[in-house]
């Protein structure tokens, strides 16, 4: 909890600084760099995340794998973060930023996952479902496809979950069955 608010703070002020200088659509796409670069690499979390290795080896290794990827303010932020002992944070300030930059320019992300993939009529009313319910009228839906969902979605919309699958049906009909208030008859 406490590495999310750090998080929180960092990219608060890092989408702050990008407004500020006009650079808000560079500093996007390297902080999409650095989320999708963390989430894939666990040796990469690892490591830093390690209080043995020293900041400055942190730091080279930062620079070696973002340098000339992304722009100058990011790599000097990663000066800051070395400089503070605060690279374990790193982890989640990609994604904080994301979901601020979202809040910032009016964006709902949402997440549905299907048994197979979404039809262009289907994605077209659940997107059409996520505006009525969060009032925003710029939807990021992102797919996955889930087999072991037998038919139906789940839909996430930022903590909520909407759970229209044939195995959920399934598992919320087998609790209330052997929920010890159902009592057969014997007529």
């Amino acid at each position: 909890m406490a590495d999310q608010q750090v998080a929180a703070r960092y990219a608060k002020s890092l989408l702050d600084l990008a407004q500020e200088q006009g650079t808000l659509a560079t500093l996007k796409q390297d902080m999409d760099l650095l989320a999708n670069t963390m989430a894939s690499s666990r040796d990469l979390r690892l490591l830093l995340r390690n209080p043995i290795v020293k900041h400055d080896k942190k730091l080279s290794i930062l620079t070696a794998i973002f340098g000339g990827k992304v722009s100058e303010m990011l790599m000097r932020f990663f000066q800051i973060l070395t400089s503070k002992n605060r690279e374990d944070a790193l982890e989640h300030i990609g994604d904080a930023f994301l979901m601020q930059y979202n809040a910032l320019m009016g964006v709902q992300v949402a997440e549905v996952i299907s048994a197979a993939p979404l039809t262009p009529a289907t994605r077209a009313e659940i997107e059409r479902m996520v505006k009525q319910q969060t009032g925003l009228q710029d939807v990021s839906l992102t797919e996955k496809v889930d087999a072991s969902l037998i038919g139906g979605f789940v839909l996430r919309v930022g903590d909520r979950q909407i759970d229209d699958s044939v195995k959920g049906n399934l598992r919320r009909l087998r609790t209330s069955l052997t929920d010890n208030t159902y009592q057969p008859s014997l007529n």
